[in-house]
């Protein structure tokens, strides 16, 4: 208390200062008194109301308190009293046994007068019972069935409470309502037939429906009443409970289950397309069930039966089961698309389960998959395999077919630009093409792996075409008037490398995600290369057909024959020329290639039959009209390549110009000058070797061997700083080292 106080007048002493904070506040001093003398006085009288109403309420507490003490006063004496009489009427109760006795009997015989038209009437309702279910008429005929089993249970019930231990009367009770069970298990079997045809009879009588519905509740109600009075007597009554309703369900889902099943019509054996047959007899079936099952049964079952769902779990279920047994077995590459399509695209496609009228009571994105994915993982596993090896097939079978065509006797198709080529390259990617589509309607990663496949093979398939190619060439070189159209056919393999690339890319476009496309185009690369190689030697070989034309004209070059009027280098272009008519119909980039190889060849043979002495000019005038048939000739030679190669935008000049090149070189007349002249031959074609040079002063016939030795040991000596462009030509002429030694001597 003494804490209390100090702190109530510490912060009265804290309220006075503030008040009187200025000298002004003195004159309000009494006011101030005033005002809290009135607050105290409110203070004190909240307080006493306050305390006044607690007290109040103590007082009536103890009040109710001391009444409640009376009440549990006279409570007991009233509980002595009655414990007194019950003791004193103990014997009286004893003594009215009988009459309870009495009572019991009295109720049982008031039972039976009761049920006596009824027993007495059983038979004449089991036949009106029999008559009715056999006229249909279900739900009369569950009436009267009810009212025999509702009498006789009520006797049996009757007599279980008077003696339990009794069965020879119950036996008697249930043999003379025996033929209850029977009526029992003949309408339940009209119940399921109607059942069994639900789907039909919605359609046609939907009352008929309602019925059976109507009788199976009956019966669960009936059920549910005598399994709660079991809980208390523990007496049930033969037959039950009967479970209609899981019965119901039962059958129900046994129809859909036979239903999913008798819907193939075909084998194998009798049709090829036996399985797509089957699944789209099976998508029309279920989607047009469940539908009906959504726009009427649902309107013929109570709610809580959730038949809808429950159908459509049913058919779920009966279909993953079919499934099942349709990917256990054998199936064919064609078989297990069709399968995998239907089961991963088409069954939850708008064409079935995804179908608008079914919604929104069919949600597809919470259908848990027809297959596991170990069986799906092992169906795609079975279906690469075989796959792999169709299409290894498919490929053999096919270059077959085309190495048949390249013996024919007339020229192979051209393409609308005009170009050769053979079926090959249509025929592979049309199968390619048939597989990535069959592959992209059931995933986007099959197509994937699919077309990894037929790229990987197309890689060995390649090999195999070059392979066969060089057989071609080589079969034909052993006997060049066959096959007749060999030029032709090898022109239409070397169009077909630049189709098959083109046809890869666009594969790869058509068919791959760009994210995907880098990865997988890597293989692109290498059959770029097998297909150049191919063609190159295509080409090579085209080019080879022509030289072997020309080998005995070529042969010409350098000759006396050739310096007296020789027509070798004229035969030489006509015959170029008309090859290259022939070879108009490959495609640009290899006659591009061609042209630019056959004019290398044509200026290296003749530069070979410059450096190999076949003639050694007696005079300057020799040496003057060598040199300028040389520069003719070159000329000529110019003319035709740049005729070959217009419209490829190149310059065809540059290999000829060293034709010219080594005719100065002959033509000129003053020996003492050969040193510069060589020495500018040497700088241009920094590859010409000393053999090469040994060759060409022999062949001006006016060269000392001393002039020979210093031009040769002075061009040594001096450096060659090669041209970064220059594409070297010489180190392919091969000049015979005797020959040099003989020219040094």
């Amino acid at each position: 208390m003494k804490e209390t106080d100090r702190e109530a007048v510490a912060t009265a002493v804290q309220r006075v200062a503030g008040m009187l904070q200025r000298p002004d506040q003195l004159d309000k001093v009494e006011q101030y008194r005033r005002r809290e003398a009135r607050k105290k006085a409110s203070v004190e009288a909240r307080l006493k109301a306050a305390i006044q109403s607690q007290l109040d309420g103590v007082r009536t507490g103890l009040s109710q308190l001391h009444n409640a003490l009376n009440d549990v006063k006279d409570i007991q004496r009233s509980l002595a009293d009655v414990s007194k009489d019950w003791r004193q009427s103990i014997n009286t109760i004893e003594s009215l046994k009988d009459v309870k006795d009495a009572v019991v009997r009295h109720s049982q015989l008031a039972a039976a007068v009761e049920n006596l038209k009824n027993i007495f009437s059983v038979p004449e309702i089991v036949r009106e019972t029999q008559d009715l279910i056999e006229q249909g008429a279900l739900l009369q005929a569950h009436r009267k069935l009810m009212d025999l089993e509702c009498s006789r249970d009520g006797l049996m019930y009757e007599q279980y409470r008077m003696d339990s231990g009794n069965t020879r009367d119950m036996t008697l009770i249930h043999s003379y309502f025996g033929s209850t069970q029977g009526l029992s298990d003949e309408l339940a079997k009209q119940l399921w037939m109607v059942l069994q045809r639900s789907l039909v009879t919605v359609r046609r009588d939907p009352t008929l429906l309602v019925s059976v519905v109507r009788i199976i509740e009956r019966e669960e109600k009936i059920d549910r009443r005598i399994l709660d009075r079991k809980k208390q007597t523990s007496f049930v009554p033969p037959g039950r409970p009967k479970n209609w309703k899981e019965k119901m369900f039962t059958i129900l889902d046994r129809t859909v289950t036979t239903r999913i099943e008798g819907t193939q019509a075909d084998t194998r054996e009798s049709d090829k397309m036996w399985l797509v047959r089957h699944l789209e007899i099976i998508r029309k079936y279920v989607l047009d069930d469940l539908i009906v099952a959504k726009n009427l049964m649902v309107q013929c079952f109570p709610p809580h039966y959730e038949i809808f769902r429950n159908l459509l779990n049913m058919y779920h279920q009966a279909l993953s089961t079919r499934m099942q047994e349709l990917a256990s077995e054998d199936l064919e590459a064609n078989e297990i698309v069709s399968l995998l399509t239907w089961v991963l695209n088409t069954y939850t496609s708008a064409e079935m389960m995804g179908n608008m009228e079914l919604a929104p009571e069919v949600d597809v994105s919470i259908l848990e998959p027809l297959l596991s994915p170990d069986v799906v993982s092992e169906l795609l596993d079975t279906y690469m395999s075989t796959l792999t090896s169709n299409i290894i097939a498919w490929l053999r079978k096919a270059l077959e077919t085309d190495k048949k065509d390249w013996i024919k006797e007339t020229e192979p198709e051209a393409d609308q630009d005009g170009y050769y080529q053979t079926t090959l390259p249509a025929i592979v990617f049309q199968m390619f093409e048939q597989n990535l589509q069959v592959a992209a309607q059931i995933s986007e990663d099959l197509k994937t792996k699919v077309l990894v496949l037929c790229l990987q093979q197309m890689n060995s398939f390649l090999s195999r075409y070059k392979e066969e190619a060089q057989s071609y060439k080589e079969e034909h070189l052993r006997d060049r008037q066959r096959p007749h159209c060999y030029v032709q056919y090898m022109i239409a393999v070397v169009n077909n490398c630049q189709t098959f690339k083109e046809s890869i890319v666009s594969l790869q476009r058509k068919y791959l995600k760009p994210d995907v496309e880098e990865g997988v185009s890597r293989s692109q690369p290498a059959m770029d290369g097998v297909l150049d190689a191919i063609a190159r030697e295509g080409c090579s070989s085209l080019l080879e057909e022509v030289f072997l034309d020309l080998e005995q004209h070529l042969s010409e070059l350098m000759t006396r024959k050739w310096l007296l009027g020789s027509n070798a280098v004229d035969i030489i272009c006509v015959t170029v020329e008309d090859y290259f008519n022939d070879f108009a119909k490959i495609k640009k980039p290899y006659k591009k290639r061609m042209t630019a190889e056959a004019q290398r060849r044509v200026v290296l043979e003749y530069l070979r039959a410059v450096m190999q002495k076949r003639i050694s000019f007696r005079s300057a005038e020799e040496r003057k009209e060598g040199a300028e048939r040389m520069v003719r000739e070159a000329a000529q030679l110019r003319l035709l390549f740049r005729k070959l190669a217009s419209g490829f935008g190149e310059d065809a000049d540059g290999h000829c110009d060293t034709i010219v090149a080594i005719a100065e070189v002959i033509k000129l007349t003053d020996p003492s000058l050969l040193y510069l002249e060589v020495s500018t031959l040497v700088s241009k074609y920094p590859d010409i070797r000393d053999e090469h040079i040994g060759a060409l002063l022999a062949m001006r016939g006016d060269t000392s061997r001393d002039m020979k030795q210093t031009i040769i040991e002075t061009l040594e000596q001096g450096p060659t700083q090669a041209n970064p462009n220059y594409v070297p030509i010489f180190k392919e002429i091969v000049v015979p080292s005797l020959n040099v030694a003989k020219l040094l001597k």
